[in-house]
Parts: structure tokens; C-alpha cells; sequence
């Protein structure tokens, strides 16, 4: 589904809900919030944590791919240099191992880019679905009868109440936090 259809059909969604609570309004107050998920997400604390903690993991590749990087350098250097003094076979050998190394050097940094998408990924999943948790729980405690998130196309600074979730979600981390 594109992004447009998307959002339209959150805002259609979050019109229906809101018109479906329209009536009993009447005879009651209702506490509606809204939560920017993505900004949540930004600036958790957590997000920073997983993404220090991702750099780490990925750390001992990074280097063996600058390694790899600075060897076929140097090689491509040293084989330009000799160039004119060496020997059909030598200059083939030469071009053969510079080729091998940058064959070796593509399939290392293809590796590292799908192993390290896949862990971002499965990290920042962990990560939207324990902020979603923490959302509906301060919605809880807090008495909101809805809460709306990135589907809206307006919401007030009355309605809007995604900057004291965000200081819930730091508390709860800095709780936790070893």
C-alpha cells in the first residue's frame, strides 16, 4: 500500500473511532491523546543504547573491512609503481591478486551490510514493540480512552501528549538501566 493510501486510511481509521466516540461524549468526558511514535523512537534513550551497542557488535568487521580496503590500496600502489619493470606473468599474477582481494573485499562488505540491517532491524522491532508497550501503559495509568499515533494529519498541544511519554519512557529506562 503507498505511504499516501496508508495515511489516508489511519486518518479515515482515527475519524471513525473519533465519530464512534462522538456520541456517548455527550454523556461523558473522553481523554483522547496523541503520540508521535517515530519521535518517541528517536529520542529514547534506548534507541542510543541499541545503536551504541550495534556499533559494538559490528566493530571487529568494520575494521577487518578497512583493513581489507587499505591492503588492496596499497597493493593497486605498489602495482602501478612496478608496472613498467615487471613481467607478463608477474604483471598477471599481480592483477589476479588484486582482483581476488577486491572480490574478497565485496562479498565482506555485502556481508556486513545484510548481517548488520538484519540485526538493526530485529533490534529496533524489540525496541518499537517495548515503546508501544510503555505507551499503553501510560495511557493506562494516566485514564486516556484513546490514543492515536502517526496517522494524524492535525492534534493540538492540548491533545497531544507525546512529549510526556517520552519523559515516562526515559524514566522507565533510567529505572532499569544498569
Amino acid at each position: 500500500m503507498s505511504f499516501v493510501k496508508q495515511k489516508l486510511v489511519l486518518a479515515v481509521v482515527g475519524m471513525a473511532l473519533v465519530c464512534a466516540f462522538a456520541k456517548p461524549a455527550a454523556a461523558q468526558d473522553l481523554k483522547i491523546g496523541v503520540v508521535s511514535l517515530q519521535v518517541v523512537v528517536e529520542r529514547a534513550p534506548q534507541t542510543k543504547a541499541v545503536m551504541d551497542a550495534l556499533r559494538e557488535e559490528f566493530a571487529p568487521v568494520e575494521r577487518e573491512i578497512l583493513a581489507k580496503q587499505k591492503e588492496i590500496e596499497d597493493l593497486q600502489a605498489k602495482v602501478q609503481k612496478d608496472l613498467a619493470v615487471m613481467g607478463e606473468t608477474e604483471r598477471r599474477n599481480a592483477e589476479k591478486n588484486l582482483r581476488d582481494l577486491q572480490r574478497d573485499f565485496q562479498r565482506l562488505r555485502t556481508e556486513y551490510q545484510e548481517d548488520s540491517n538484519l540485526r538493526r532491524n530485529e533490534e529496533f522491532g524489540v525496541l518499537q514493540r517495548s515503546i508501544l508497550n510503555e505507551v499503553q501503559d501510560y495511557a493506562e495509568q494516566q485514564g486516556y480512552d484513546l490514543i492515536v499515533g502517526d496517522g494524524v494529519l492535525y492534534a493540538s498541544t492540548a491533545v497531544n501528549i507525546t512529549e510526556e511519554v517520552l519523559r515516562a519512557v526515559e524514566a522507565n529506562y533510567q529505572a532499569t538501566a544498569p
